[in-house]
């Protein structure tokens, strides 16, 4: 049996369709809502009603994919994993946990023998830039990292993407756009301020990115700095990044680094107007990366833009391939059967 708690948000109905899409061996869905049941989901064409979460929803359930926030998976967690179900956990309540695998399927699953119960699924905004540091740091070592984010609204949820689509109607009307989101209106200026501000002007967001980072690379004491910026895009978060290397490494040999990589697709002919962007990636399961080049201003510098759909492998696509090895690697009770 699969759980899928927070069901009716934008990243669990996502989930849902990920696991129906990718034919994962659900005997039975459990929908669940943090807050109140009553609504239905569709899964392989049926109709299912979604349970309000209680302690005992997890009972008989082999794997659960968590995306409610953080205070639910801070209560209903180790109520699930101590009834043997193992959680896969999209918010940011578990992931600098110590005893807790912070996973990308395609860089570090050997962390999943370590699990008690409890897998954290990285940030969006790191999850697709860890790939490719990965790879980066296979080929020629990894010194700093440097890492503008541009994040879609959909990182915020179904209301912030709403909120966009009012904004755009009152600008095309002339009126003045205003957002119930954010202090200031996207539609008019990018917005460097994503989560809450921390003493040192850093915000959450950004020391997301950096301690995630170390930890799912496990180089605890990279360099790496980050500003994360809220723009008007609905869904696909972008990446300019610039790294430096601990070795030369040339743009052709990064490029092949990084096609090499399980999940990245090189986009890279500027000649041609071809790069990544967000509209592109949106509705793909794939990391997308090009303007690939030196960056002369360090020794064995490179820089690139990388860009990924937030929704899918930035949270839900990463979460169900983190089951399907669970399910290969006999890491679930149910690893033999249907789950």
């Amino acid at each position: 049996m699969v759980a899928v708690l927070g069901a009716t948000g934008l990243v669990g109905q996502t989930m849902i369709a990920v696991l129906e899409e990718r034919n994962f061996p659900v005997r039975t869905l459990i929908p669940l809502a943090a807050t109140s049941g009553g609504r239905t989901v569709r899964f392989r064409g049926a109709d299912i009603l979604v349970q309000q979460v209680q302690p005992d929803s997890f009972t008989g359930v082999d794997i659960a994919l968590f995306s409610a926030g953080g205070a639910a998976s801070m209560m209903y967690a180790p109520e699930a994993a101590a009834r043997g179900c193992v959680v896969v956990d999209n918010s940011s309540a578990w992931r600098m946990d110590p005893s807790v695998p912070l996973v990308v399927s395609q860089v570090n699953p050997e962390a999943l023998t370590a699990h008690n119960g409890i897998i954290a699924n990285p940030n969006c905004s790191t999850m697709q830039l860890a790939p490719l540091l990965k790879a980066l740091a296979d080929a020629a070592g990894l010194e700093r990292v440097v890492v503008a984010t541009y994040q879609a609204v959909s990182g915020a949820g179904a209301k912030a993407v709403a909120d966009l689509v009012q904004q755009r109607a009152t600008v095309v009307s002339g009126g003045m756009p205003t957002s119930t989101i954010y202090p200031h209106a996207v539609i008019s200026s990018p917005i460097p301020a994503i989560d809450m501000f921390l003493p040192d002007g850093s915000t959450k967001e950004e020391t997301k990115v950096v301690n995630e980072s170390r930890k799912i690379l496990d180089l605890p004491n990279l360099r790496i700095s980050a500003t994360a910026v809220r723009v008007p895009v609905e869904r696909s978060h972008s990446e300019a990044v610039h790294v430096e290397l601990s070795r030369a490494l040339s743009p052709d040999q990064a490029r092949a680094a990084f096609a090499a990589m399980q999940g990245v697709t090189v986009v890279d002919d500027p000649a041609n107007h071809s790069y990544p962007l967000a509209a592109d990636a949106a509705g793909s399961d794939e990391i997308f990366v090009g303007r690939i080049r030196t960056d002369a201003s360090v020794e064995h510098g490179l820089a690139f833009w990388v860009v990924s759909d937030n929704v899918r492998k930035g949270a839900a696509t990463n979460a169900v391939e983190i089951a399907e090895l669970l399910v290969s690697m006999s890491l679930v009770h149910g690893a033999n059967h249907d789950a």
